[in-house]
């Protein structure tokens, strides 16, 4: 009787593991099967995944992307696999990779363990940290400076969960508004709405970049965050992130990583690490 209980207090604790693999995604074999492969991309976080002129999507993110992608088609015996790009947003980013709507997400993602609950991620890709854009003419010179004023958010980001902590930690008075994107979070600083838009720094000098007169803000000099970048991918299929890390870090043994650097991000100077 012992012997059948130990048994099946053997076989009950199998159970959980037998249905994670069976529920586990299989990734690469999707791919193979349609010969075709779903890159959910951001539209507006220049430098690192943007939309051009033509409706392609360019930037730091989506150069290393290429690359993961001709590493997985070869490992699937596919070398040239379709690409079927898709502009996420922030709200829906993480449901389109947790849902299989996208293969994967190729943008400028923070990796944070709340997220691994529904996603997992690729090896880091870049390290950035957060920030405070404001207006040069502005009397705003770091963040205690934002008390009785409103800082504008991107929704659903590790940036809003951090401004929001520094405002209960350091007991300041600021109303946090939250915007759907980085084009509309600096519409409402060029139009003195809020005092601050905070984002990742990188995103903030892109998004300044492509403004009508660059020189109407400035960026504090005080970090708000640590914003570690990797690629999102399906939850529990280690062989599809075993190829998507295979590839990037040919990338980086290889030294093109310098070449993909300097494109985008060499006038900021090379990382160090």
């Amino acid at each position: 009787m012992k012997r059948l209980s130990l048994l099946v207090v053997f076989l009950s604790g199998l159970l959980p593991l037998i249905a994670l693999a069976q529920r586990a995604p299989d990734t690469l074999s999707k791919i193979k099967a349609a010969k075709s492969i779903t890159v959910a991309f951001s539209a507006d976080s220049l430098p690192f995944s943007y939309l051009e002129k033509n409706n392609q999507p360019a930037g730091y993110s989506i150069d290393l992307c290429k690359r993961a992608i001709t590493g997985i088609g070869r490992a699937i015996g596919v070398p040239a696999l379709a690409i079927n790009w898709v502009v996420d947003t922030v709200p829906n980013r993480i449901a389109m990779v947790a849902s299989g709507k996208a293969d994967l997400e190729c943008a400028n993602t923070t990796q944070s363990q709340s997220r691994m609950k529904d996603v997992d991620f690729s090896s880091l890709i870049f390290v950035d940290g957060g920030g405070f854009l404001v207006r040069a003419d502005s009397t705003v010179n770091g963040f205690g400076d934002l008390a009785g004023k409103s800082i504008a958010v991107t929704t659903g980001t590790t940036t809003e969960k951090r401004v929001d902590a520094m405002l209960k930690e350091r007991l300041i008075n600021a109303k946090i508004v939250q915007v759907k994107d980085g084009v509309e979070g600096v519409a409402l600083l060029e139009s003195g709405t809020v005092a601050a838009f905070a984002s990742d720094k990188i995103k903030l000098v892109g998004l300044a970049a492509q403004a009508k007169d660059p020189k109407v803000f400035a960026l504090l000099a005080e970090d708000l965050s640590f914003e570690p970048y990797a690629f999102m991918l399906p939850r529990n299929d280690s062989a599809f992130r075993f190829e998507v890390n295979r590839a990037l870090t040919q990338v980086y043994l290889s030294g093109e990583i310098d070449q993909i650097f300097a494109k985008w991000l060499g006038p900021l100077g090379r990382p160090s690490g």
